[in-house]
């Protein structure tokens, strides 16, 4: 009854700022900006690793020592001369990187510099207005804040491992969490502005019944994501996106001619784990939804929760037809790197909903007794 007390005097509060709380004068607004921007900076991650320039830029926050972008290839040679001691890069001594490569990088690690600003306005404008939108969003305000400043030092990291796998992975589950966090925070807020979307409707001791499989659903798929970008940023030499061969239906869906390859070499294992994870996340997906969708008639409850894990379930297997397709239009030449970008952005896309629909399960208040899910 306290949780249900509080957010009643949380909706009615809005009222005394209903001229802020309508059109673009919400203030709603500002995380949802700040959710387009980390979308940006995630799709320039992206540019970056289908450009391969993860290492243009081998130490930080500098470029070669310098602010600037414009590093020509003798004064990156220079650069190394000068540090004999930098971890050297994985394509070898003498390596260099055109304008491109490098700008790829630094315009990444500027959007990321730029966003502090609102980030820190975010929460101190979310702090002066916690007796109408309460402390669970001024704090989840200040938690973007400070995953950014863990995102900038993970960033770091990549850099000085040299875009090493697990801080690849490590990266991209960073900036997925982050975004996510600053859209739970639009989505708790516009709750408070009193927005009548489905799920909002939905009985919170039916949510709490279907949280255990929301939870599970969106573990699944940021653990998936974490492990194709393992298989996506091996060093050269490794290259597991390449193990299991290229071109329908050697590469897939079979693994070097055969659906169950013998797996000695590490690659091939990886490139299977990540194959059969993504097709049974995407089963249980899809038969999840179904369940869900059954017990709300049931239980006659909105559909929304069954058609946001229905979004999910159906970005999912648009990814896993796009990643297969970049394996299969391979040649002599590469892979489609554009696909490989269109691969991130869906798979990013999938978890942060899946994120998004079991965090906003929480929001809405538990009046009635549960059980487990179903």
């Amino acid at each position: 009854m306290h949780v249900v007390a509080k957010w009643t005097v949380l909706i009615e509060g809005v009222h005394s700022l209903k001229p802020m709380t309508s059109g673009w004068r919400r203030p709603s607004l500002l995380p949802l900006g700040l959710v387009v921007v980390a979308a940006v900076i995630i799709l320039a991650g992206g540019t970056i690793r289908i450009l391969d320039a993860g290492e243009s830029c081998p130490d930080w926050p500098k470029c070669f020592g310098t602010w600037t972008f414009d590093v020509s290839e003798e004064e990156q040679l220079q650069w190394w001369e000068d540090n004999p001691d930098a971890t050297e890069d994985t394509r070898g001594a003498g390596h260099t990187y055109n304008e491109l490569e490098i700008f790829s990088e630094w315009v990444h690690r500027l959007l990321v510099g730029l966003v502090a600003f609102p980030i820190l306005l975010n929460a101190i404008w979310m702090h002066r207005l916690r007796d109408t939108y309460g402390a669970r969003v001024r704090n989840v305000a200040v938690l973007a804040g400070a995953l950014l400043v863990m995102q900038a030092g993970v960033g770091a990291l990549t850099v000085v491992y040299d875009n090493r796998d697990w801080t690849v992975a490590l990266h991209l589950c960073m900036a997925t969490i982050w975004t996510s966090t600053l859209l739970h925070q639009y989505h708790a807020m516009r709750m408070i502005e009193g927005v009548s979307w489905g799920i909002f409707s939905t009985s919170g001791a039916f949510l709490a019944k279907q949280r255990r499989r929301t939870d599970a659903f969106a573990a699944a798929v940021l653990v998936l994501l974490a492990l194709g970008a393992w298989v996506s940023s091996t060093a050269p030499g490794a290259q597991y996106n390449q193990a299991c061969s290229i071109g329908f239906p050697d590469g897939w869906p079979a693994c070097r001619g055969q659906l169950l390859p013998s797996m000695d070499h590490t690659g091939i294992l990886v490139q299977m784990v990540h194959r059969t994870g993504a097709l049974v996340v995407g089963a249980l997906l899809i038969f999840g939804a179904a369940r869900i969708k059954t017990a709300s008639r049931k239980a006659g409850e909105p559909l929304a929760l069954a058609g946001a894990v229905d979004f999910v379930g159906g970005l999912w297997m648009l990814n896993l037809l796009v990643g297969a397709g970049y394996i299969v239009f391979a040649d002599a030449d590469g892979f489609p790197e554009g696909l490989s970008l269109l691969h991130l952005v869906l798979g990013v896309t999938a978890a942060v909903v899946a994120i998004s629909v079991t965090m906003m399960s929480r929001l809405v208040p538990r009046k009635d007794g549960g059980g487990e899910s179903e």
